[in-house]
């Protein structure tokens, strides 16, 4: 069972994942392979051709196989796109960036919201996707509370997932996923839009989009108020 501190996540609900939803071995030429990554790949990517065209330098947390990662580098090379993963997840981003040979794609990091992170430099922005519903709500708690820390002035994050609104699946789908995600560990689950909202606003950021994505997912984006 993957610890929910892990903000890697290998499944999401497009479509609803068995019972067992565990990330598995899937290989492409040995990388890791993550299907849903390439079904929601270009929605994600309309959000991010909005916010992000006037951005230089983005941290992704939770980047899984790094799929995501080359995808969009490669479709915004304007930006610097730092991934960053458990340890344990490295070696299958490097082999993904490795492959793809962009020039705006460095070495991955290592980043777990459960042990210290004292990064080099902040952001402009940071994009994180299918992360928050499979950590544990402490977990959620400690990733918002770092963000200040990886945040310019101003600066934006992009989270992409399921969210509940009014404490209420949007979709059976949803729920049957969400259900799946509690059996597999009862520390994760589909999170509250306004209980999210609420971190986002205690650590200095303001909620700018909130764009209806396939599969019943969202993607949101906050801003951090300049001086917070």
């Amino acid at each position: 069972m993957t610890t929910p501190g892990a903000i890697s996540r290998f499944a999401n609900p497009e479509p609803a994942p068995p019972a067992s939803f565990a990330w598995t071995a899937t290989t492409t030429m040995d990388k890791p392979h993550a299907p849903a990554t390439e079904r929601n790949r270009e929605p994600i990517l309309g959000v991010l051709r909005r916010h992000f065209a006037d951005r230089h330098h983005v941290l992704e947390i939770g980047s899984g196989t790094g799929q995501h990662a080359i995808h969009f580098a490669a479709a915004l090379p304007h930006l610097s796109w730092q991934t960053s993963e458990q340890p344990q997840y490295l070696p299958g981003i490097r082999l993904w960036l490795a492959e793809a040979q962009l020039p705006n794609t460095p070495e991955p990091v290592a980043l777990d919201v459960n042990v210290p992170f004292a990064s080099p430099r902040r952001y402009d922005a940071i994009f994180s996707a299918n992360t928050l519903h499979i950590m544990s709500w402490p977990e959620v708690e400690r990733l918002f509370a770092l963000l200040p820390s990886l945040m310019t002035s101003g600066a934006l994050f992009c989270c992409y997932g399921p969210f509940n609104y009014g404490g209420r699946f949007t979709s059976a789908s949803n729920a049957q996923f969400d259900a799946a995600l509690k059996l597999d560990d009862p520390r994760r689950g589909i999170r509250d839009i306004e209980a999210v909202d609420a971190l986002a606003h205690n650590a200095g950021l303001v909620m700018i989009e909130d764009a209806e994505m396939p599969a019943n997912n969202r993607c949101i984006t906050w801003r951090r108020l300049t001086g917070a």
